[in-house]
């Protein structure tokens, strides 16, 4: 099983408070690997701008390293920033990492006219087609993220350990928002890119279960012939498109998500004040609800957290917290760890109906209810 931690914060912390909330669950995941999302990033050395973006990834070989410096470049990305991890190489157990890219650009200056959609749309066309050069060069470069104020990291290898490879600990390198997972995805053999979490246009997920209708998912957002929509290494990647598709492409509020992977039933749709538009969006999407126990964290651009569970609630996630500081994880002792001075009567286990967010202002937590009413946007 996989184990999941999430911690927000207004202040920005160090990734490595996350991962010893990972140690204290070290009895729920077999120690493959760790996947880490920093959201709300902030360096020692540097100060973001507004027209800035980090790229975070692996050049596998100097020569892959060069030749994507030489191709970003040319591209019209300049780097101002090198984040240089405190590395201690013989904790890894790969040994083909030349270089872990984090890398602050600013945006090429034709772009200076574009929109935000139209930077996102940009920025995801870049990030992809480092993807293809890296896989036609027998995958030499692993490519995480491209985005304003987020860094990836993934690996191999026991949580605290690869956080120690890298000198997470070191509070160099901080972020409000931190989401970790703890486990590869041995199924199939080790591939990075099936490790959680999943990102695609500032939207991110991680999974602890597994989607048995995980192929008639894929296919369908396959069809959508959508840019982003590729890989599916992991089941769960398909939870990151499916939020994905709601909330950029169908522009529907939030709390949709759950109403599309796990829709109510016929005769709870009837006596809800939405009844009639959920049947349709449970038609149009139907293709779309998931099966399999599954627990759903996930982040969105302005640092609103989420987590869903699926209907047969088998796999555990708790959250609680205090004003400023929240947590959600896998085990109460992993909310323990990050937020250990909070009224643990307040934390929360959702049930099946429920979506529980923590706000980008981080007061308190919000639960919606499926039988809850909502408003939908106004058509522009």
């Amino acid at each position: 099983m996989c184990r999941l931690a999430l911690k927000s914060a207004d202040t920005p912390f160090s990734p490595y408070e996350v991962l010893t909330a990972m140690e204290a669950m070290q009895e729920g995941y077999d120690g493959s690997g760790l996947g880490l999302l920093l959201r709300g990033v902030e360096f020692d050395e540097f100060k973001l701008k507004p027209h800035h973006v980090v790229l975070s990834g692996i050049a596998h070989t100097e020569a892959a390293f060069h030749r994507l410096t030489d191709w970003m470049g040319s591209q019209g990305f300049q780097v101002k920033y090198v984040h240089e991890f405190d590395r201690r190489p013989q904790l890894i157990e790969a040994k083909d990492r030349f270089n872990y890219l984090v890398r602050v650009y600013r945006m090429p200056e034709a772009w200076a006219g574009l929109t935000p959609e139209q930077i996102d749309d940009r920025l995801l066309q870049v990030r992809l087609a480092i993807r293809r050069d890296g896989d036609a060069h027998g995958g030499d470069i692993t490519v995480f993220s491209l985005y304003r104020d987020v860094v990836m990291l993934k690996e191999v290898g026991w949580p605290l350990e690869v956080g120690d490879a890298l000198g997470l600990a070191d509070g160099r390198l901080r972020a409000r928002v931190v989401m970790a997972q703890g486990r590869q995805n041995t199924n199939y053999g080790i591939n990075l890119y099936a490790c959680h979490p999943f990102f695609i246009q500032g939207i991110a997920t991680m999974t602890n279960g597994e989607n048995t209708a995980f192929v008639p998912i894929k296919e369908w957002l396959l069809g959508k012939n959508i840019p982003g929509y590729i890989g599916y290494h992991s089941d769960s990647e398909t939870f990151t498109h499916i939020l994905h598709y709601i909330t950029k492409k169908l522009k529907l509020p939030l709390e949709l998500y759950k109403h599309v992977i796990t829709p109510l039933k016929t005769e709870e749709l009837d006596a809800h004040p939405n009844g009639d538009f959920l049947k349709g969006l449970r038609t149009a999407c139907r293709r779309l609800i998931i099966d399999g126990p599954n627990a759903v964290i996930g982040t969105l651009p302005d640092e609103t957290c989420m987590l869903v569970m699926d209907q047969k609630k088998m796999r555990p996630a708790t959250v609680g917290g205090r004003p400023g500081a929240w947590a959600i994880a896998s085990e109460m002792c992993g909310v323990d760890a990050m937020v250990p001075d909070r009224d643990p009567a307040l934390d929360f286990q959702p049930m099946r109906q429920h979506t529980v967010i923590i706000p980008p202002e981080r007061k308190e937590l919000t639960v919606w209810s499926q039988f809850d009413q909502f408003t939908l946007p106004q058509a522009a």
